[in-house]
């Protein structure tokens, strides 16, 4: 080895892995030939991710990975030198120099980290039927939804648009009486109706769905502001790649919201970014925990899209490395583009577990030395057997090696000094304070009061002092001083769920002006929206 090789770091154009007979080099050039790091719990995984994650920061390299147990938190603080990590180095010829890494933590439930949010309309239909678990008819009703919406304007925010979208293209089967007026929703039922049947107990399923998934917080997952990926791609003040981690312990509990998010960001990281070619080194490097969650029970058409974007998310510069226990978590035509490879033990005590073992070594190249089925059941913690590509972009013989040792700290970090990053952020209150805009449930309820406000505002008169005469239109506007035999369905629906509004009058105000000047998606008309890879929407 040389000087530099010695030195526990990293050259300017490799990440400095592991040693064994051979030295174990992952070539940056090659990085966004995505990767694949399996092996039994317990084995050393979380370690091999630490070093591929500190290598590419060193380089540049913005990272994000999902954090499952709260493990990989300690790359933000400085390594401790340890007797065994000392040890490790020193049997491997370096020399342990303590690290920490420019990190920013992201949660979904904004708890541990920045809160990080989608809106409905960039999720896209198909991510979210998968995220509902939906049938074929009922997926069919969700796009019909979404093309109604963009047909008319109506932006699809938070969850509550979408229920009031839902609750507005059901056909309105009650006969309507002489007084009973317009009904305001027809133009956006019969739109509805024309792409096809929408019945009542369809839109019924999706709602009951919806509330499973508000449940598991996915009211805190969709809403503004919106997360913006070129945060994820930032370099600190030194030229290193920021660490991003999604804190997933509370959000494993949700393993279909976990999967469905990772899934969404991958795409909109596809559509967003421009083509690179084949770069010196990735743009960003994506860290997928528990991958196989990705792949259990999804629909034909999704894996379709799935390996359409992990093949082609290369040609934009990312990487993209899936991190599970068994290699056959991972369907074969996704796994075959799985080029730098790191296999932990495994244990063959069932039949399904023989055919891992036996699936594993079949996939590296061999190498004459080893018998890699039987090594794979041998190795010990922080062993690996690995092959990554050469130069021309073919694998290496695989390896047996002992990975080297993180230079930040191993293990999570404490809530104290947790808050102290998250303090010094650079997306400090970005994030932090969601925005309600104006969209489609706000602009389904104007048109609710367009056609009730005439007869009721006879009938309140002028009484009852200024704020009187406000509660009263308010009171209008929403349906709750409106007889429950003179609404529709729909301002049934509506009136129910903002009956409280009027309880915060000057409130409620204020906050309506707020709504038509702010938001991001606020007014998507005049915009022209094309459906992205993965069901989104690009914004042009």
């Amino acid at each position: 080895m040389t000087a530099q090789d010695t030195k526990l770091g990293d050259t300017d154009d490799k990440i400095f892995v592991g040693k064994g007979d051979e030295q174990a080099w992952l070539t940056l050039a090659l990085a966004n030939r995505h990767g694949l790091v399996t092996g039994a719990t317990g084995t050393g995984k979380t370690v091999s991710l630490q070093v591929m994650a500190e290598g590419f920061a060193r380089a540049g390299v913005p990272v994000f990975a999902a954090d499952i147990k709260g493990d990989l938190s300690g790359i933000s603080e400085v390594g401790e030198a340890k007797d065994f990590i000392v040890k490790r180095a020193s049997e491997m010829g370096l020399t342990f120099e303590p690290d920490q890494f420019s990190t920013v933590f992201w949660d979904v439930f904004g708890e541990q980290g920045h809160p990080v949010r989608a809106t409905i309309t960039e999720m896209g239909p198909l991510l979210l039927a998968r995220m509902l678990d939906l049938n074929d008819v009922q997926e069919g009703v969700l796009n019909v939804a979404f093309r109604v919406a963009d047909d008319n304007g109506l932006a699809l925010i938070d969850m509550k648009d979408l229920r009031a979208l839902l609750d507005a293209i059901v056909p309105d089967s009650g006969k309507r009486g002489p007084d009973d007026g317009d009904d305001p929703l027809a133009p956006i039922r019969k739109a509805a109706q024309g792409f096809g049947n929408v019945t009542k107990a369809t839109v019924g399923t999706i709602q009951r769905q919806l509330l499973v998934l508000e449940n598991q917080g996915g009211t805190k997952f969709f809403g503004e502001p919106a997360l913006t990926l070129k945060d994820f791609m930032k370099t600190d003040r030194d030229g290193r790649g920021m660490v991003n981690i999604l804190v997933a312990d509370k959000l494993m509990q949700s393993p279909r919201l976990y999967a469905t998010f990772l899934l969404w960001m991958l795409s909109e990281l596809f559509e967003e970014l421009p083509e690179a070619g084949d770069p010196p080194k990735p743009k960003l490097v994506f860290f997928f925990d528990e991958a196989h969650l990705l792949f259990n029970d999804a629909p034909k058409a999704l894996m379709d899209k799935i390996e359409q974007v992990v093949r082609l998310i290369r040609s934009k510069g990312v990487g993209v490395y899936f991190v599970t226990q068994n290699p056959i978590d991972v369907p074969d035509r996704v796994l075959g583009q799985m080029g730098n490879r790191v296999q932990h033990a495994l244990r063959a005590f069932t039949p399904r577990d023989q055919k891992a073992v036996a699936a594993a070594a079949q996939t590296f190249r061999p190498n004459p030395k080893l018998d890699t089925a039987k090594v794979i059941m041998e190795l010990g913690k922080g062993e690996a057997l690995v092959s990554f590509l050469e130069g021309n972009g073919t694998p290496a013989m695989v390896e047996r090696v002992m990975i080297r040792p993180p230079s930040a700290r191993i293990g999570p970090i404490t809530p104290e000094e947790r808050k102290a990053i998250m303090d010094a952020s650079p997306v400090k209150g970005k994030y932090d304070t969601a925005i309600d805009a104006e969209s489609a449930y706000e602009i389904l309820q104007k048109r609710i009061a367009r056609t009730t406000a005439p007869a009721d505002g006879q009938a309140g008169g002028s009484g009852g002092g200024i704020l009187g005469q406000i509660g009263s239109i308010v009171g209008t506007i929403f349906g709750t001083n409106t007889g429950r035999n003179r609404l529709t369905m729909g301002q049934r629906v509506v009136r129910d769920v903002t009956r409280t509004v009027t309880d915060k009058v000057v409130g409620g105000v204020v906050a309506d002006l707020g709504k038509s000047v702010g938001g991001q998606l606020g007014g998507s008309v005049g915009r022209a929206l094309v459906r992205g890879a993965l069901g989104g929407l690009l914004r042009r």
